[in-house]
This record gives C-alpha cells, sequence and structure tokens, in this order.
C-alpha cells in the first residue's frame, strides 16, 4: 500500500485523503482508526455490554458486530467473540510494542478497530477487543 495519503474508503467514497478523513471523524476515532491508535480503557460507551443493535465502522459504516457476540471481558474495551460478517474484517499479524498479536482491520476502509486474542469464553476461544470509538451502534429495528 505504500506511503500514500489517500486510503480505501466506503463503495460510496472509494478515495478518501488524510484531511477528508480528519473532517469526517472526531480526533479520537482519526487517531485510532486512522493511525493505528488505542483508546484509554473504560472510555467507551460501548465497554459495557446491553446495547441491543449491529456495531458497524465509524470510518465507513461497514457491518462488523452483533450485539449478541458481545461480552464482558472486563478489559476495558468492547470485546466480541465473533465478527457479524467474517469478511468484513481483516486480520494482521501485528509484532510492534514487543508483543506479537492478531491486529482487527475493517476490509472496506481500512480502518485499526483493534486486536483479536485467542482468549475468549465462550466456543468460538475468540475476544475481539475493539476500540469503541471506531463503533457505530446501529440499533434501529426497522
Amino acid at each position: 500500500m505504500g506511503e500514500e495519503q489517500k486510503e480505501q474508503g466506503s463503495s460510496s467514497d472509494p478515495i478518501r485523503s488524510e484531511e477528508a478523513w480528519k473532517e469526517s471523524l472526531s480526533p479520537e476515532a482519526f487517531r485510532v482508526l486512522r493511525q493505528n491508535g488505542t483508546e484509554r480503557p473504560f472510555s467507551s460507551q460501548f465497554h459495557q455490554v446491553g446495547e441491543s443493535g449491529i456495531f458497524n465502522c465509524q470510518g465507513c459504516g461497514t457491518e462488523l458486530f452483533k450485539s449478541e457476540a458481545q461480552f464482558d471481558s472486563g478489559c476495558g474495551w468492547p470485546s466480541f467473540d465473533r465478527a457479524a460478517q467474517p469478511d468484513n474484517i481483516v486480520e494482521r499479524l501485528d509484532r510492534t510494542h514487543g508483543m506479537t498479536r492478531i491486529e482487527v482491520r475493517c476490509k472496506s476502509c481500512d480502518g485499526h478497530l483493534g486486536h483479536l486474542f485467542p482468549d475468549g469464553p465462550t466456543d468460538t476461544g475468540q475476544r475481539y477487543c475493539i476500540n469503541g470509538v471506531c463503533l457505530q451502534l446501529n440499533n434501529d429495528e426497522s
């Protein structure tokens, strides 16, 4: 992908400049989604289980997780045991910060979402540890 300033966006906006991303996201969402940041633990409104609906990507609106897959891991970030549509996320090896982890990114806009760990308490054994600032909840029942 190189060091290009243009990034892949949603299907309605296939290419967005860094400036366009800054204008469309809050400063914190831009830092996390576009610059691979991490929000402070327990700072997201979504770290607690209880909201019903579908969690979409804050950057492009792609469906990522369903509330039925969310659980309280106690880690301070929203946690899910499975993706709503596995084809909507990309998993990459991440060896930053002296650790080896699996990074989770939105396939549509290439936004950094969080990491995947093999320590989930459900039958999947997975814990998608996701930055809440990367999510928007769609609880529209229509």
